[in-house]
């Protein structure tokens, strides 16, 4: 598979600007769920086009985006600076990552006694350490369980797809709620983002390359999953 990382910047002109705090709100929130819609601008072909592409934010007005497809003309953004994708890593080679990810683990609940499924539960990490410490420790908590968790998280990631964690910093840890239409009845989503950057070491190149791909954790549609790597 051919894949492309683009940058794209929102387009400077009178008719983008008008729409800013629609297109970029000031609160972390709606802009969560802004950025959302708005990069599907430059790949959404139909009502049916599936999302074949991790993006995240990257400063005011800007987004690295990787995907599967150049991505098209849009009246939102200026026109995309591509390049293709195609690391040549071998194992043992040492690398330098960034990465914004909603880092969870599932839990099984009860079967459900009428169609004989088990529920399952996406349970974020750091969200679920907190709730083991008293409610007044948890502020002076937060950043070293958010560091444990994605010490442990991040090592499982890389037993699961080619890599061998050498460190990760936690740079920080925040939990986000993406509007939701009080029309559709249902809960808002809320969930953890741990910004994240480390070194590993790659041991099965092609299993690596296929999960840089894919993406990694939960919430890629709300801008989590890309992972950044460069030669240490």
């Amino acid at each position: 598979m051919t894949l492309y990382l683009s940058r794209l910047r929102m387009a400077r002109n009178p008719q983008v600007a008008a729409l800013a705090q629609l297109l970029n709100p000031s609160d972390a929130n709606r802009c969560l769920d802004a950025h959302h819609r708005l990069l599907w601008s430059a790949f959404a072909t139909g009502e049916q086009t599936a999302r074949d592409f991790l993006w995240r934010h990257d400063g005011r007005d800007g987004f690295l985006v990787l995907s599967a497809r150049v991505p098209q003309a849009s009246p939102f953004f200026e026109p995309p600076q591509v390049r293709e994708f195609a690391p040549v890593l071998k194992t043992g080679d040492r690398l330098a990552f960034t990465l914004r990810a909603n880092a969870t683990r599932t839990r099984v609940m009860e079967r459900d006694v009428a169609s004989g499924k088990q529920h399952k539960a996406h349970v974020d990490l750091v969200m679920d350490a907190l709730h083991t410490v008293g409610p007044g420790e948890r502020a002076e908590r937060r950043m070293t369980l958010a560091q444990e968790a994605a010490e442990h998280w991040m090592a499982r990631q890389g037993e699961q797809h080619g890599f061998r964690l050498d460190q990760v910093t936690v740079g920080d840890y925040s939990v986000l709620t993406v509007p939701v239409d009080a029309r559709r009845g249902k809960g808002q989503p809320r969930f953890g983002v741990l910004d994240l950057s480390g070194t590993l070491t790659v041991t099965e190149p092609v299993v690596f390359l296929h999960r840089l791909a894919a993406g990694f954790g939960r919430a890629k549609a709300f801008g989590c999953g890309l992972m950044l790597i460069r030669r240490a």
